[in-house]
Formats: C-alpha cells, structure tokens, sequence
C-alpha cells in the first residue's frame, strides 16, 4: 500500500506527541490544556452547552480538533536545467596566443559548459571551421539535429546559426590565424566562426546526453517519478568526435539500441508518414449516441474512423460494405455488423450502438495523439537502463498489466489493480527480495488517518470488531482504549492473516522508499474491470501464485503448498531480479507491435510540459 508523505505527521497533533489510553469520562466541560497535555478526553468529544432562546441549554459534541488528512505527493512546474556562461577567455587555437574565441559568448548547463571549457582550454583545433568556412563533418551533423525528431527529440534544442560562406563573404581576408584556418575573411566573419564552433559544440555534446539520458529530470515533474539520472561520461564526447570520420554516425549510435525503443521509433516514423499523406483528422463528437436505424452525419465519421483504425483482416472481412458506402446518413444493418464487428476487435461490448466507449476506440488516440504518447515514451525509456535484463517484472500502469521476463523473452502476462488517481502508483525500478505468504498488512498511516479515524472517532472499537490488531509504543491494546483524538504516530494498526486479509495469500517486496510491492487480493472482482486504477498504491496480481513460483524457480504446486501451511513466512528470492513499476501509454507487446493506453494520471500532460518548458529555455 502506498505510504503518506513524511510531512503529513507533523500536523496531527500541536503538543501531544503520543496518543494516551483511555481514562474515565470527564463531565460535560470545556477542554483544557492539561487535557491536552495528556491527550485530551479519552473516546468522546467535549460537550459543550448552547444556551437556546427562553433559557434552555442544549449540549453539542464538539472534536478538540478537526480530522487530519494526509496529502500524497505533488506535480510541479518543471525547472530545466540552470545554464551559465562558458569562459571562453583562455581558450586558444594551435599556433596563437591570442584566444580567438574571446568574444564568443555561450551558456550551457553546467557539465554542458565544464566539457567545453576543458576541451578548447586544452589548445585544441577547431572541430568544425577550417579555411574560414564549416567542415563537411559540421553540415552532416546539423542535418543529423533537424532529423532529431526521428528520436523522439527536438530539433529546435540543437539548432545553430551558420555563418555565411567564405565565398559569399564581402570582407577582407585577414591574415593567417593557425593550422587548418589558413584562409580566413576579417574579423566579423572570423568571430561569427568562432561562435559557431562553440554553439555547435555546445549543441552536440547537449545532443549527446539527451540521446542517452533524455531531455528531462523525471524527479522534476512530480514526487511520483523515483529515478537516479543517468551520468553521460561528456568529457569524452568531443575528444571522439574529433577522432571520428564520421561524427554524426558516433551521435546517432549513442540512441538506446533495446528493441522496445527501437519498435518506439519505427513505430513514430510510420505515423509521421501517414499523417503529412492525410489531408485532415477524423472527428466524432464525444456525446454521440448513434443507434441502429438512426440518421446522423456522424455515420460518415464512423465508417471512415474504422477504416483507419480497424485491422486488415477486419476490414478485409467487410469489404464490400466499406467499399459500397456512399456517405450517407442512414446506419443500415450493414453498417452495424461493422460496427459489432470493431466493437468486438476492441474488446468492447458488440451491440452495435455508438457511444462513448465505441467513439473513444474510434477516435480517442488519434495518429497526433499517439505521436505525442511515442515521444513520450522514448523519453522515459531513457530513464531506464540500456538492458532491463535477462530476467525481469515489467509492470505497465497505464495498460494494467504485469510481465514476466526470462532468458530474455516474455514467458507470460497478467492483470493487475493500481493505485487509484488519489493514490498514485509511483514510477520507478527496484530489485525483488522476498516472498511472503500470508501476511500481514501494516495499515499506512495515510490510511489510518484518512479512513480509519473517521470511524474510529465515532466508534473507538471499530478495530476491534474488524479483526485488526493495535499497538501503542510496540504494546498491544485494544482500539477502544487508544484515544483517537491524538496524534496516531505512535499507533501501529495491522490486519492478521485470514482469508479477508487485505494482501490476500502473499506479497511479492521489493524494498523501496514508497512501501509499494505486489500482493495477492480478495477483491478478485476488480480484474475484470477495463479501468483497474483502484488500489491505495500498490500492485494487485490476478495471479499471484504464477509470480510467486516464477520469481523463486518453482512450481505453483509447491507454493500452493506455502500457504496451506497457514504460518506468515517469509522466503528470501535468490536471482536478481529487477522489477519495473513503469508508466507507458505507448509500448511495445512481445510481438513489437506498440499498444496505446489511456494517460490514467494525466502524467503525460505534465511530461510535455516539461519537454515545452525544456525547449523554451533552451531555444530563449
């Protein structure tokens, strides 16, 4: 289950700092401060007395303090990288003394600039200028930045100004300056080259990190995304581009070379294709209700929405209806077997009536929408390692679904629950330690305060009657004896195993600073649902038992066997494992084929953000 941010406590109580146990009733009286010192009046709320019109008092129970809640993490509004300015002073070209990069001026972030200034602070040639003129080298490289979409970045972060050429040059030739620049036009078109050299420079060692790392710092856009940015080694860079005949090459094979990213990008160029050849979208309105024997213009939008988005075999199948439609209004039989058709391709009910899911399958990702869902994607697949491993849990948020790895293939698939809109499940990797079987839950304390103190406020043995098992400072007590109008830091709350147990038969750990894990459940229900974001945080398999067996090596027989057992136990989980909580709503299956899923908690919004306010400041 997901844990409450660490803050949250801090506010549950202005003196008391540990929740007493209950004393005798107090009469009907105000509270004071030594009730509070001590925790306040034990189970009931004051009574206070209104004094009603004719002298009559009426009592009126009143909480010492209004409920805490507990917060979850934030979004924030993405700060790019801080630049600075390049010292460009004490750069020098082989053979002068004089720095003719003295009055370039550049920013860059600032291992950006530390690379710069060691590498031009070494007497280093120039990279891209030679005869007063770009090298061919440098105009490859800039046609590599203007296909950077091709990559799922932005041309525009990258893009330099380009002197004029020599020979379109009016000014005077100077004389020589150094090696390789022996020819060069007067001063204003030798600092626009200097210029050049750095802003070129500057962009391809930026090109560089973001091929391997990606544009933005996830741990920027929410407290949802929990990853270590990766260190791009920039010292080398240009030290390797100088020793390369082609150094546009060396920059395009620094992209992820695994199969999902390369099934991301092919997938990006054939959507692109097939945009720039299609005069405009197709557009339903999402309230549309369009039933059998009905007339509507929407039909037309329909007919030609399936067109684009049914398969081959299906549209195969339907060919003479497609090809014999004239546009009309009227939804003929014909064309609701079409329909029932697409309905049933898209996992949805087959009755023939248009509405909101149906439109949404029709429509809802349009080619521009699953463009935005690619660049995305291959954005976060830079935060993940190049290799995810041999043998490996991918879980997907948004397509609710976990994938076992092994010997680098998937070996099988399964439905989860996640964490619901007010509950996020968070983005991050980790390593499989344990297996536990029939465990306990260890109430978050988001949940006591949030959920449980409501009641327990108006019932302290609500705990009691459900089952659950209370400690104050490590003692056991009963849940009516604890006074609930304290702080609840020093209240521990946890549900035994049983088979209403809220993990089920086991849970899966794999130890992270969120409290998230996978777990059996006895809401079975939920997995048949097509929205499955439903949880407090964590992950609930349909299959437990399949995982359990998977992840220690061996059947399901004998974990089976575990938990008939009845003991809570724990077994330690030998392989190294990893274990991916990820959020795609663009992915590749395990036949390559990229699936779109819808952006559950609107964190692909919060990404592009980011990436525009990423290229602003660059671009600015």
């Amino acid at each position: 289950m997901q844990t409450l941010s660490r803050r949250a406590p801090i506010a549950l109580a202005v003196v008391s700092a540990v929740a007493t146990l209950c004393a005798p009733s107090s009469p009907a009286q105000a509270i004071t401060l030594l009730d509070i010192i001590r925790g306040g009046p034990a189970n009931r709320a004051p009574v206070y007395n209104d004094r009603l019109p004719g002298g009559e008092t009426r009592e009126r129970r009143v909480d010492p303090q209004p409920l805490p809640k507990v917060t979850g993490p934030k979004y924030h509004a993405y700060k790019p990288d801080a630049v600075r300015a390049v010292r460009t002073a004490g750069f020098a070209v082989a053979g002068n003394d004089a720095s003719p990069f003295a009055d370039a001026k550049v920013s860059a972030s600032e291992d950006v600039a530390a690379a710069i200034e060691s590498f031009y602070g070494k007497n280093a040639t120039p990279l891209w200028v030679s005869n007063g003129d770009v090298t061919s080298k440098a105009q490859a490289v800039i046609e590599l930045f203007e296909r950077a979409d091709a990559y799922g970045l932005d041309p525009a972060d990258y893009r330099v100004t380009v002197p004029e050429l020599l020979t379109a040059s009016t000014e005077p030739v100077s004389a020589t300056m150094s090696d390789g620049m022996a020819a060069v036009p007067g001063d204003g078109h030798r600092r626009a080259l200097m210029q050049f050299e750095l802003d070129l420079s500057a962009s391809v060692l930026r090109f560089a990190q973001d091929m391997v790392r990606g544009r933005l710092d996830p741990n920027r856009i929410s407290d949802y995304h929990d990853f270590k940015r990766k260190d791009v080694k920039l010292a080398f860079v240009l030290p390797f581009v100088r020793a390369e005949e082609n150094p546009a090459a060396y920059l395009e094979g620094l992209a992820p070379q695994s199969p999902q990213f390369a099934a991301l990008k092919a997938e990006l160029a054939r959507l692109k294709a097939k945009v720039s050849d299609r005069d405009q979208r197709i557009e339903l309105p999402d309230d549309l209700l369009l039933k059998p024997g009905a007339e509507n213009p929407a039909v037309a939008g329909v007919v030609a929405a399936i067109r684009e988005v049914a398969s081959d075999e299906l549209t195969s199948a339907h060919a003479e209806t497609l090809s014999g439609y004239q546009d009309a209004g009227k939804y003929t039989p014909e064309l609701v077997e079409l329909v029932k058709a697409f309905q049933k391709e898209a996992g949805l009910k087959p009755d023939g009536v248009v509405g909101r899911a149906t439109v949404r399958a029709l429509v809802g990702h349009s080619d521009e929408a699953k463009i935005e869902k690619l660049v995305i994607a291959m954005e976060q697949a830079r935060w993940l390692p190049t290799e995810l491993g041999e043998r490996y849990v991918f879980i997907n948020q948004p397509a609710y679904m976990a994938y076992y790895h092994e010997d680098g293939d998937e070996q099988f698939s399964m439905r989860v629950v996640v964490g619901s809109k007010s509950n996020q499940t968070y983005f991050f990797q980790d390593e499989i330690e344990t297996v536990e079987f029939n465990p306990y839950w260890g109430v978050p304390q988001s949940i006591i305060i949030n959920e449980m103190l409501p009641h327990l406020r108006s019932d302290p043995s609500y705990l009691d009657r459900m089952g659950y098992q209370v400690e104050v400072n490590g003692r056991p007590v009963s849940s009516s004896s604890v006074n609930w109008y304290g702080s609840t830091q020093a209240i521990a709350v946890r549900q035994p195993p049983s088979s209403d147990n809220a993990l089920g038969e086991l849970k899966i750990l794999f130890p992270n600073a969120h409290a998230i894990y996978m777990h059996d459940t006895p809401s079975k229900s939920y997995f048949q649902r097509d929205t499955r974001a439903l949880s407090h945080g964590c992950i609930r398999l349909a299959e437990p038992r399949k995982m359990a067996a998977a992840v220690l090596g061996v059947t399901e027989q004998e974990i089976g066997s575990r938990i008939a057992g009845g003991r809570n136990k724990g077994e330690k989980v030998t392989a190294k494992i990893p274990v991916y909580v990820s959020y795609f709503t663009a992915w590749p299956n395990k036949d390559g084929v990229v699936e779109y899923f819808d952006d559950v908690y609107d964190r692909d919004a919060a990404t592009l953000k980011a990436m525009a306010a990423t290229t602003k400041a660059r671009t600015s």
